[in-house]
């Protein structure tokens, strides 16, 4: 089905790899996909990873990098945090803001990942805002509560072109690192819902140009089933994107459903 929408392939590889592991990857990646084109990929390495990627990936221009966390303030008493600038210093062009992992763990509010999404636009880099619901929500009937407060709490006072230039993913957190996945029926209709709550937030047209991702255990054999759905534009692989082969599966997946 042709979109307005570049299928988004990402690989989150959260607190993995050294930087020989890093650039061991890259190489085995770039044998199984070549100088793709059809669809936009991003390798999102940990912060110590990042250079090391960067120059694996060489003159590959169509791969680029992310960065899986960063502060709001552009410098200051914040040990241990990363500002936007840093990354830019590193070549990143994208950035992954309230993941499951960190709104979990780390504490983070719909507040600190909207500060988080502002300080992105203006230092230029492109958002990678996770929304998404536990299974204590979903079995409660509160989808579409949480992800409507995730969306209007963590996108609050960007513009048309900002929420262009953003890309949502929705990660069930019931699915993450468990080996269960949502359906794809149950995967399109979040991702539907949140393209009506996008545009509830703007227009329409806007909304229909939004890159909308599932972060779910996602792996080459329900990659395909996935990108099919109307309303899914790529994914935040987790788990399979630690391993080339798998990871090329998935982008070759996307490939496939690329727009026409």
């Amino acid at each position: 089905m042709a979109t307005l929408r570049k299928k988004i392939i990402a690989a989150n590889w959260k607190m993995n790899m050294t930087q020989a592991e890093s650039a061991e990857f890259v190489h085995s990646l770039l044998l199984d996909i070549g100088d793709i084109r059809e669809v936009d990929v991003v390798i999102i390495p940990p912060f110590t990873a990042i250079a090391k990627v960067t120059e694996a990936l060489g003159k590959a221009q169509n791969i680029k990098v992310g960065a899986q966390n960063m502060h709001w303030e552009r410098s200051g008493a914040f040990t241990g945090e990363i500002s936007a600038a840093m990354l830019r210093d590193l070549f990143v062009r994208y950035v992954v803001l309230g993941h499951s992992e960190r709104r979990t763990l780390f504490g983070e509010t719909d507040e600190i990942v909207n500060r988080k999404v502002r300080a992105a636009h203006e230092a230029t880099l492109r958002p990678i805002v996770c929304v998404g619901e536990t299974l204590q929500q979903r079995d409660a009937g509160q989808v579409e509560e949480v992800l409507s407060t995730q969306l209007r709490g963590s996108l609050a006072g960007l513009d048309a072109k900002e929420l262009q230039e953003t890309i949502v993913a929705y990660e069930p957190v019931w699915a993450i690192g468990t080996g269960r996945n949502a359906t794809p029926d149950q995967a399109q209709q979040a991702h539907a819902f949140i393209r009506q709550v996008l545009a509830e937030m703007s227009d329409q047209a806007t909304a229909d140009r939004i890159r909308i991702q599932y972060g779910g255990s996602v792996k080459p054999s329900n990659a395909r089933d996935l990108m099919i759905q109307p309303d899914i534009d790529g994914a935040l692989v987790g788990g399979a994107s630690l391993e080339p082969r798998s990871f090329a599966e998935i982008i070759n997946a996307a490939k496939e459903e690329k727009v026409e």
